[in-house]
């Protein structure tokens, strides 16, 4: 049985910092990262995914947390299809995804960001979170192997934003598509009253991770400010609903493997007190 680990994404949320989690003295750069890191064990970087990660932050963050403590850190967006600034690409470049040397040096430039974590062990993963047009076919599968290729030996997790890949009899062919390429499936938790919801299938096509990332329960996904969309306070009972398929991803991942527990919901700190409430659920002796 893999190990379980709970976290948020991001320990940087302007909405977090302001609603008074961390305490006087801990909230400056090096005190957030400390003080989020004695409490939990993994966190999701997503600042990489608006500006490409430097190695300087990389080393920082492996100084300032103890060992075992890992990060996933999100792809940045012009690697996974979104609308990308220009001053985002190094350079001087353009944000034009279709220009093999803006690909390539992107991409150099994100290896770089993360060598540091992942030279010291603390790679989690990096996750490829795609838009939602980002739909099943020829064209996408093409495009997954391509990121296959560039993320050789890393371990990588995807999250799908289209619900297609999940529906019916096509999960079976996404499961096996991810597996082909050694690629952990994000499973996520959302309102499942929307047209865009994501079904909660929880696959497994990685022995080496699984992935959850709970986006809140909002009705405004997809339409509303962030605010909107995030603005969730999981009850215990809904957490409660998680807790036997977490522990069976952890009994299908490989004995070395692991489980990310994710909460997205990063409204003031509504993802801190859920991650606190789903660890203590997951932890021995709980039931």
């Amino acid at each position: 049985m893999g190990g379980i680990l709970v976290g948020t994404c991001s320990w940087t949320d302007r909405a977090l910092v302001g609603s008074g989690w961390y305490p006087a003295g801990r909230r400056d750069a090096e005190g957030r990262l400390r003080y989020y890191a004695e409490r939990f064990p993994v966190v999701e970087v997503d600042a990489s995914y608006y500006a490409l990660p430097s190695e300087r932050n990389s080393r920082l963050w492996v100084e300032r947390t103890p060992d075992g403590f890992v990060f996933d850190v999100k792809a940045f967006s012009l690697l996974t299809g979104h609308p990308t600034r220009d001053a985002a690409v190094p350079g001087g470049l353009s944000a034009d995804a279709g220009d093999p040397a803006v690909l390539d040096e992107v991409w150099a430039r994100f290896r770089a960001g993360i060598e540091p974590l992942r030279a010291a062990g603390r790679l989690g993963s990096v996750l490829f979170q795609f838009p939602p047009w980002f739909r099943p076919g020829t064209r996408a599968e093409k495009f997954l192997e391509e990121c296959a290729d560039r993320t050789a030996g890393w371990p990588v997790a995807v999250e799908f934003r289209h619900p297609d890949w999940w529906r019916g009899e096509r999960a079976e062919a996404t499961c096996a598509l991810l597996a082909r390429y050694g690629l952990a499936a994000v499973a996520v938790d959302m309102a499942q009253t929307l047209p865009a919801s994501l079904p909660p299938v929880t696959p497994v096509t990685s022995p080496r991770l699984a992935v959850v990332r709970f986006h809140g329960r909002s009705t405004a996904w997809g339409t509303g400010s962030k605010e909107d969309r995030f603005r969730h306070d999981y009850r215990r009972e809904e957490l409660e609903e998680w807790v036997p398929r977490v522990r069976a991803l952890a009994g299908r991942v490989g004995p070395d493997g692991q489980v990310h527990v994710l909460f997205n919901n990063c409204c003031g700190d509504s993802a801190v007190r859920a991650a606190g409430t789903m660890a203590h659920l997951l932890s021995p002796g709980t039931s």
